[in-house]
């Protein structure tokens, strides 16, 4: 499903392929806990959903692994 989000760290709008249906993102809504209910997602897309920030604005940001 093609989610977008404002990002949290930089304002900018982004748009990602989230592999989620609307009975998960309405459970995480509800309250559930995002790790529960998406246990298939990667903790990027979990991010994503939950701050608009991408994998490539965090590392911008707060420095990659290098």
């Amino acid at each position: 499903m093609n989610i977008t989000k404002i990002s949290g760290l930089t304002g900018n709008t982004h748009t990602m392929d989230i592999d989620v249906t609307m009975a998960q993102l309405e459970a995480w809504q509800g309250g559930e806990l995002i790790q529960r209910v998406m246990p298939n997602l990667s903790a990027d897309d979990r991010e994503f959903l939950m701050t608009g920030s991408t994998p490539q604005e965090w590392d911008d940001v707060f420095g990659g692994d290098d």
